[in-house]
């Protein structure tokens, strides 16, 4: 793939509509190894990334020194930094579940966006159908990196939605991989797996525990519980030092928003909208009261919940999918 030195490319940006030339800057000949790869097209371009917006939108700076934004062609990511519009997405209930659903699913796209392409030198090809910027200006190109067509990856792996506001080339075959992924409950389209009272479908697996969709559901078996239940002095007088400790053992960012912990007797947390948990990274949930932040949540609870002699946690999603749970003597 060729790299962002000048000599490399051949056409540049002139920054207007249809400021691509029609003709293939990849000076050096290289065959991308995707079916239907960049080389079938006539208008390709190298570049560098250099930011990751969100999913389906990222940075990159051109042979020539210019930046540009790239919307990957058509593909829809949820998105997370304003509502998601569940009725956009085949199946998702519109409801807050959907919503809380898809923008979890969101975070997962732009993180696998990131692990991909974020500092890669990709090639963008611009298809013939559509129009070379989009209505805010940004280019439309679909980006290849190491031979593969993200944008096509992306709804592969149930991360992105196929948008058809224009009729791209690709159209049919990423259709076939929407379908396939819908098919299957991959990805966001686990979403689509909610009721309309935003429960998802469950089964029971024999432990007390049962296996959903839907936003932080999709991490049973990837969050790890650690009670301090007995806090140095008189529990009551030490509230902030009895707590509990969630931490991510899996791969994806959770959408904590909404999910609950609770006690053997029903005492509940719900965590706010916003708190998310990276992979590796931990949360730590205080019986007393404080404010927000740095990964510490505070009950606000008067007494002390967590029994020094034995107690059960439970951790839920905001579906009601039982996420994790550790009973200590």
């Amino acid at each position: 793939m060729g790299g962002t030195d000048e000599t490399d490319t051949t056409t540049a940006l002139t920054g207007g509509a249809g400021g691509v030339t029609n003709a293939s800057v990849n000076a050096t000949g290289d065959t991308m190894t995707d079916a239907g790869g960049a080389s079938a097209f006539a208008t390709t371009l190298n570049a560098t990334v250099v930011d990751i917006a969100d999913g389906d939108t990222v940075d990159v700076r051109l042979a020539n020194g210019t930046e540009e934004t790239i919307r990957l062609v058509g593909v829809d990511t949820p998105e997370v930094w304003v509502a998601n519009t569940p009725g956009e997405f085949r199946g998702v209930p519109t409801t807050s579940a959907g919503r809380d659903c898809l923008r979890g699913w969101g975070h997962n796209a732009s993180d696998y966006t990131a692990a991909r392409l974020a500092g890669a030198d990709v090639t963008l090809a611009f298809d013939p159908n559509t129009d070379r910027r989009g209505y805010y200006g940004r280019l439309l190109a679909y980006v290849y990196v190491n031979g593969t067509n993200h944008n096509a990856a992306l709804v592969e792996h149930g991360l992105a939605r196929v948008y058809d506001a224009s009729d791209f080339s690709r159209n049919t075959a990423f259709h076939r991989f929407e379908a396939a992924a819908y098919q299957n409950r991959t990805g966001l389209w686990t979403c689509a797996a909610l009721g309309v009272d935003g429960r998802g479908s469950t089964s029971n697996d024999g432990d007390g525990t049962t296996e959903g969709s839907g936003g932080a559901a999709n991490a049973r078996g990837s969050i790890d519980v650690d009670a301090h239940a007995d806090a140095a002095g008189p529990d009551n007088e030490n509230l902030n030092d009895e707590y509990v400790v969630l931490r991510n053992t899996g791969r994806d960012r959770l959408d904590f928003g909404g999910v609950q912990v609770s006690d053997a007797v029903g005492h509940t947390y719900t965590f706010p909208a916003g708190a998310t948990l990276a992979p590796g990274a931990s949360l730590t949930l205080h019986t007393g009261t404080g404010t927000d932040g740095n990964g510490h949540y505070y009950w606000n609870a008067g007494s002390a919940l967590w029994n020094n002699g034995g107690d059960t946690v439970t951790v839920r999603a905001a579906n009601g999918t039982t996420l994790a749970r550790q009973t200590y003597a």
